[in-house]
């Protein structure tokens, strides 16, 4: 018998999702946050780049700007208004007490229960090989929700009145193959889709598909693979780490 997944933790009201790049939370966990701010949960956005290396045919300088606008729309459609930017250099961020701290401060800063990220692991699935600013984000954001409560790691962040903050009680990983929680697409599922398709430069030269139906596509094919593991209903999924 398939293990099915549990739902995930209701009992809080402020989530951070710290991802890399503008459409990394838009490939599979839009749905779930339409849901959640519709609920009125407080969810904000923390990007560490603008994506500015994610376009061939635009130089990094042209490329930002455009990105970050695409995502502040992006993020509107599911009703996230919070959306910051570390302006890390795309392409190689680097894992390390610098990436740990700034996503450090952002917790103190927003005092998050629920931290949210993307695959922090060596591969998709074992399948495809994960990119390195994905596995040092999510990596760096696991250990950051514990580095925020304690005042003796980057007292620096004190020093700038940002006091600890030891309230995150869960991280939740998306885009693993080890997933252990789910979230109902079904209420959020068509904003989810203007969501990603609020990234349309982006999209338009990833794929020579029509823009809306690259993105239905793409996200009725996650949100229903889960369904046999969540009692038959599309979900976004996740792998939760309890703190």
């Amino acid at each position: 018998m398939t293990q099915q997944l549990e739902p995930m933790p209701t009992d809080w009201h402020r989530a951070l999702a710290v991802v890399a790049h503008p459409d990394d939370l838009e490939y599979g966990c839009a749905a779930a946050v339409a849901g959640w701010t519709d609920e009125g949960r407080e969810v904000a956005y923390l990007l560490a780049t603008r994506g500015e290396a994610g376009i061939d045919t635009l130089a990094p300088a042209e490329c930002a700007p455009l990105r970050e606008r695409e995502q502040r729309e992006s993020a509107a459609a599911v009703g996230v208004t919070a959306v910051e930017f570390l302006d890390h250099r795309d392409g190689v961020i680097e894992y390390g007490t610098a990436l740990r701290r700034d996503i450090a401060a952002a917790v103190r800063r927003h005092r998050p229960e629920l931290v949210i990220t993307l695959n922090h692991r060596d591969t998709w699935g074992g399948v495809a090989w994960n990119t390195p600013d994905h596995r040092a984000v999510g990596r760096a954001t696991l250990d950051a929700a514990g580095d925020a409560g304690n005042r003796w790691i980057f007292p620096e962040l004190g020093e700038r009145g940002l006091e600890p903050w030891d309230g995150v009680r869960w991280v939740a990983v998306a885009g693993t193959d080890r997933p252990t929680h789910a979230v109902d697409a079904t209420p959020g599922f068509e904003r989810s889709v203007r969501s990603l398709l609020a990234h349309r430069t982006y999209i338009e030269v990833l794929t020579d598909e029509d823009p809306e139906a690259y993105c239905r596509t793409f996200l009725t094919g996650t949100t229903e693979a889960a369904a046999e593991r969540f009692g038959g209903r599309p979900a976004v999924t996740f792998e939760l780490f309890a703190r």
